[in-house]
């Protein structure tokens, strides 16, 4: 079988880009099985995502892509199509993201590795151990603890290097040196409702207040909170009909999804960033 790789990368926009890629691809044997590309208006900037079969060695592919990418002066990554994301996932009490991302990982419906997960509690282990993945919990109670916590995270990250950290409702705040140390490579999910109640109990402000429409949002965790470029939303409509327990499941539900999808694409390289929005290859 032929190498399936995935190209993706961002330059400066300007002409000549696509026509000189695919000629380095033709050039080393290569066919594109897939291929998308974006102008930004706002920053000037190309992107591209291509997956490229060949039977070309990696190293052959990767000197005929050399000169264009010197040229464009490109961001890039080659990577191959399927292999799983080497993932760490943080989570504390809710197990609905959890349990969703272990399934399908385990269906083979969500290509990721995830060698740990690491909590602030001990409430799912179980959980963890149903799909033989390891756990560890240690309290986040003051600022050494948390401190202690976020040099886990940075040790697990090194150790199994770790392509992506999860937040599956993990209901701490992450540092601003932490958020620096992994930018571009955390992914939250919140719920996201019209107004945002904060708080304890958002559901049931919701449901006092007579929300419309509930949903979800997954984004990029950045010292900002919650102000991280976004890679996917969802939203469903409800009514006065509902209960406060069936905001609840509905709400899992949408988070669930939204997280899965937003790594999914993530694990894909289907996710650019252009400044502080992201492009989604679909």
């Amino acid at each position: 079988m032929p190498n399936h790789w995935i190209l993706s990368f961002a330059c400066d926009d300007r002409a000549g880009i696509v026509h000189a890629i695919t000629g380095a691809i033709v050039a080393c044997g290569g066919n594109i099985t897939e291929s998308q590309q974006f102008s930004s208006a706002d920053t000037d900037r190309f992107f591209m995502r291509l997956q490229v079969e060949a039977d070309a060695p990696r190293e052959d592919f990767e000197r005929e892509l050399a000169p264009v990418v010197e040229r464009y002066d490109m961001q890039w990554q080659l990577d191959d199509v399927g292999r799983p994301l080497r993932t760490l996932v943080l989570v504390s009490k809710a197990a609905h993201c959890l349990n969703d991302m272990l399934f399908r990982q385990r269906a083979g419906q969500l290509a990721v590795d995830i060698p740990l997960v690491l909590s602030n509690h001990p409430d799912l282990g179980d959980l963890a151990a149903f799909y033989d993945v390891p756990f560890e919990h240690a309290a986040v109670t003051d600022a050494e603890s948390k401190a202690a916590f976020e040099a886990r995270v940075l040790e697990v990250v090194e150790q199994h290097d770790i392509e992506l950290v999860v937040l599956a409702r993990y209901m701490q705040i992450l540092s601003p040196e932490l958020c620096e140390r992994l930018a571009g490579k955390v992914v939250n999910i919140h719920h996201s409702f019209l107004p945002g109640f904060k708080g304890a109990n958002p559901y049931r402000q919701a449901h006092t207040r007579g929300v419309k429409l509930i949903g979800a949002t997954a984004h990029f965790v950045t010292s900002d909170l919650d102000e991280g470029p976004i890679i996917e939303q969802s939203v469903v409509r409800v009514d006065h009909t509902k209960t406060p327990a069936q905001l609840v499941a509905i709400g899992q539900d949408e988070e669930s999804r939204t997280l899965t999808k937003a790594v999914q694409w993530f694990s894909e390289d289907r996710v650019l960033l252009d400044g502080a929005r992201t492009i989604i290859f679909q």
